[in-house]
């Protein structure tokens, strides 16, 4: 961090004593803030730029002041839509020519619609900036609108809803809590809108719709990287100046929702409701608000970390398996809605009373002066994330313009969050937390056999104010020039050189390994220290054993409980994670480099001393059976696990990682105390540290938090699941039957090769070509050229011992068969033609760039590392990464496609409607296994 750097006023992180944690000297951390220039075009175009040359970077992003509240009467969802068209033609470009600009050059690009803005946003190579403001200057001003890009889209973005409503709650939130909580604002419509309203818009509706919204005087272009100013003042001169500001004024949503007077409640059912729910809803003042920053922290208090109080008052109880605050801020009245999913046998009026007893208690008493430490502390590490990229900058700058009309909001928010008392939190919550107004909907599972919604009727109310659509008088109507005619992007400048951060490693005379990888842009570190047995070495018949030892290693060691050690590093500002995946277990968190020496104190004792306690087993327990029922509801994700189960069978990649409800209730405490001891010795272990710190003060901090650990009794034999064999349904097509569901997930899977496999990065170029990113080949076929799903991809996972191809997609239920062949096609495809160099080339960027920008934040540092580490990789390789991925010629990845990546063998999972598609399947396919989800047992290779 320079010297010249502008910092806040100082916010302190304060140490705490609770519990035998070791006191924390208070340290001033102090957040950047947001450094820019900010100029504003003759036609209307506000202008800011952020400029960071420490990054290889550059953010590009224009923010539009339209959003769902402005979907035109009868409409719902046209925002939206519209988001989805401006990725097609423009005067110069070609349909997807943005993605050719940013993805294929090693950046990204990506959209969203929320209900006061629509954002568009680059991040590329910072030589490519140019370019950029070329492509956004020209969909600003020169937009195709035809039938020719509206049709295809429009099917897309109806496929996108249908995803939506195949995942449980998905109903529940994307449409019913916004109708329940608003009955006069236009925020009321759920912004993804409906499959009749979406057939109802026609082309003239969308051009009037442009015409009204997409204008550079309803426009914010922010630029945040590595760039000189004037090149950047030359460039948005020569492309945004000349864009013409339109006649007449811009419609605006003057309506203020009126305050609730009273409480309303509804009670539905919902088929694919694994578990039943509850949510309340609150109206909140805008963003722009005083009282917003009491608010932040009321909402860190309830719902941020284990030691939130919905943490403790539900998810600890058993109560619910999840709960927290599903919270918008808005330019207009914005939504603030505590909900829970119930655990398992638990009854919805029990859960609901602890809900409201924790909303009464904020109004009722001032929070304790370490709650208010603990939420403020984590909302800085917050903040110092959010600024961490070139993008994060950006957006950070950009929703203040939009949503609060102030490009330092971001920052006086922050100052403002260092003076909110325990007194100011209890006013905000007895003000707006009101429980004689909650409107609370009580979402219940259907009865068995049910394929619809029942209960209550939930509908937009009758009096949400909209506006009818009025066509601008000056619409103009933009064609594409023909190939001799169109203007060329300008040519990319010389390419900046990415700086790989070196990994240097050292051993304690535990054995422990200690890998550092130095980051000094921000005062930040991330700490993750990995054990290398993980869900592989789950014995057969104890699936989920390793996942289970990592949710409960948390909580609770000999001189600390569970509550003190969430209390204890959420008052350093981080939160203490745990996990296991295939290759291994890990404890991880990410604090302030302050703070650094008391969190790894606490990981230390956490790895050497949990306690393993009865109830806290039982209650981990509990918790992953429910999140397995869930699972068994939501078809992209059952896809996945039935594959696995199909393909590995028996073996140690076949079993779900989660456990199934069976194999969990098969695992005893002793299971998982010696699973936890198995993994986590410092002889078997690695501390990763990646951010700001010197690879000596590493070495220090580790020695001192656990150089005392030692390692247990001698590792006793292996206890994972024998071999994998060949599975009964291995090369099958295997059909769950899902009645009553809005899509199907189709999943097609083959075994592959392990990370240390020399053909490693040949068949990942393979894959990418396949299946990695928006221009590869299936979501050109499936999603760009025909609409039939949101986005069709394939990933290849690498593990030690085995790995695995899955290529997935999610249609609706009468278009798997032919999502099915499309899949099939494109693997046969690539192995049966050379790759062209081109497309090769596209694909090899796409993985540096990816790989590049994940050397932006100290987290994703830690997680290369971490990952290598996992794998079997010599962390070194870190710096031979990018080196290898462009060093694979067209021909080694397409003999890797052609050994790997063929159909032939290949297993095919379809998670859906069975009676909408079986058939088909079988006249296309021949024979089909359909086994109807009640029948489903993924303990078995044979799924039932």
């Amino acid at each position: 961090m320079s010297a010249s750097t502008r910092l806040l006023a100082a916010l302190f992180l304060a140490g705490t004593t609770l519990g035998a944690v070791p006191a924390t000297a208070q340290t001033a951390t102090s957040v950047p803030q947001l450094d820019f220039t900010e100029r504003k075009l003759a036609n209307g175009l506000r202008v800011y730029a952020l400029r960071d040359t420490a990054s290889p970077n550059v953010s590009v992003q224009v923010w539009y002041d339209v959003g769902s509240k402005d979907d035109p009467r009868g409409r719902s969802g046209f925002a939206h839509l519209f988001e989805h068209l401006m990725f097609k033609a423009t005067r110069n470009m070609v349909p997807e020519q943005m993605d050719r600009l940013t993805e294929d050059v090693g950046g990204f690009n990506n959209a969203s619609t929320a209900d006061d803005y629509t954002n568009y946003y680059e991040t590329v190579p910072a030589n490519h900036l140019q370019r950029l403001l070329w492509a956004e200057a020209d969909r600003m001003g020169s937009l195709v609108v035809d039938d020719a890009n509206f049709k295809p889209e429009r099917d897309v973005v109806k496929e996108e809803l249908r995803t939506g409503l195949a995942r449980p709650y998905g109903r529940l939130f994307s449409h019913y809590l916004p109708m329940v909580s608003y009955q006069r604002h236009p925020y009321a419509r759920p912004g993804i809108g409906s499959i009749e309203q979406l057939d109802a818009a026609t082309i003239d509706d969308v051009r009037a719709f442009h015409a009204t919204y997409y204008r550079p005087d309803n426009a914010v272009l922010v630029v945040s990287g590595n760039f000189e100013q004037a090149d950047l003042d030359q460039w948005v001169d020569r492309y945004f100046a000349p864009i013409r500001k339109p006649a007449g004024t811009i419609p605006r949503v003057t309506m203020a929702e009126p305050a609730r007077t009273a409480a309303r409640s509804y009670t539905v059912t919902e088929p694919n409701t694994p578990l039943p729910a509850v949510v309340m809803s609150f109206l909140l003042p805008p963003a722009s608000s005083p009282d917003f920053a009491a608010l932040e922290l009321l909402e860190a208090v309830l719902a941020s970390g284990d030691s939130s109080r919905l943490n403790q008052a539900l998810i600890r109880t058993r109560l619910a398996t999840s709960a927290s605050v599903y919270s918008e801020q808005k330019q207009g009245t914005g939504l603030f809605a505590p909900y829970a999913i119930l655990a398992g046998g638990k009854t919805v009026p029990e859960v609901e009373a602890a809900l409201r007893a924790e909303l009464s208690r904020l109004a009722s008493a001032p929070v304790s002066a370490a709650e208010l430490t603990e939420a403020r502390n984590e909302l800085l590490t917050a903040a110092l994330k959010d600024r961490e990229t070139v993008e994060g900058k950006a957006e950070v700058l950009a929703n203040g313009v939009i949503i609060e009309r102030d490009p330092r909001a971001a920052d006086k928010r922050l100052a403002a969050l260092a003076k909110v008392t325990p007194a100011d939190i209890q006013r905000v919550a007895a003000k707006y937390l009101d429980l004689k107004t909650a409107a609370t909907i009580r979402y219940l599972p259907a009865p068995k056999g049910a394929t619809q919604s029942g209960g209550d009727k939930i509908a937009l109310a009758p009096t949400v104010v909209t506006v009818p659509l009025k066509a601008p008088a000056d619409i103009r109507l933009v064609t594409q020039a023909s190939d001799a005619q169109r203007i060329r992007p300008p040519e990319p400048a010389a390419p900046l050189a990415v700086t790989v951060p070196q990994p240097v490693t050292a051993k304690l005379a535990n054995g422990l390994t200690v890998i550092t990888v130095p980051r000094t842009n921000l005062p930040l570190v991330n700490a993750s220290l990995l054990a290398l047995d993980g869900s592989t070495a789950d014995p057969q018949g104890k699936a989920g054993l390793h996942k289970l030892a990592a949710d409960i290693i948390t909580k609770g060691t000999a001189t600390r409980s569970a509550d003190q050690i969430a209390a204890a590093v959420e008052a350093l500002g981080g939160q203490l994670g745990s996990g296991a995946g295939n290759e291994g277990m890990n404890l991880d968190l990410t604090v302030s480099s302050a703070n650094l020496p008391a969190a790894l104190g606490i990981m230390a004792d956490v790895a050497a001393n949990a306690a393993f306690a009865p109830d806290e087993v039982e209650r981990a327990r509990g918790q992953a059976v429910d999140d397995a029922t869930l699972a068994l509801q939501n078809p992209g994700a059952l896809s996945r696990i039935a594959t696995a189960r199909a393909v590995f069978g028996a073996g140690a990649y076949g079993s779900p990682p989660g456990g199934t409800e069976t194999s969990l209730k098969a695992i005893t405490r002793a299971d998982v105390a010696a699973a936890a001891g198995q993994a986590f010795r410092p002889d078997k272990s690695v501390l990763v540290l990646s951010g700001d710190i010197a690879p000596d003060k590493a070495r220090q901090l580790a020695e001192q938090a656990f150089g005392n650990w030692r390692a247990g009794a001698p590792l006793a034999a292996a206890t994972a699941a024998p071999a994998a064999g060949e599975a009964p349904l291995k090369g099958r097509i295997i059909v769950v039957d899902m009645p009553g569901s809005s899509q199907a997930a189709v999943a097609v899977a083959k075994e592959a090769i392990t990370r240390s496999d020399p053909r490693y990065y040949q068949a990942m170029i393979a894959n990418a070509v396949l299946g990695g990113g928006y221009s590869a080949r299936l979501n050109r076929e499936i999603r760009i050229k025909r609409g039939l799903s949101y986005g069709a991809s394939s990933g290849l996972s690498a593990g030690r011992q085995a790995g695995g191809l899955v290529a997935a997609v999610q249609t609706k239920n009468a278009s798997a068969p032919e999502v099915l062949g499309l899949i099939l096609e494109e693997m046969k495809r690539l192995g049966a033609e050379p790759i062209p160099a081109a497309e090769m080339g596209t694909r090899q960027a796409f993985i540096t760039g990816g790989f590049g920008r994940q050397l932006e934040t100290v987290d994703g540092l830690g997680d290369i590392v971490s990952g290598f580490v996992l794998s079997g990789v010599d962390p070194s390789e870190i710096g031979r990464y990018m080196a290898s991925v462009r060093g694979v010629t067209t021909a080694q990845a397409g003999e890797a496609a052609r050994s790997l990546l063929a159909p032939a063998g290949s297993t095919t999972v379809i998670v859906g409607d069975a009676k909408l598609f079986a058939d088909d399947l079988r006249k296309r396919f021949g024979e089909v296994t359909v086994i109807p989800l009640s029948d489903l047992s993924l303990d078995k290779p044979a799924l039932r």
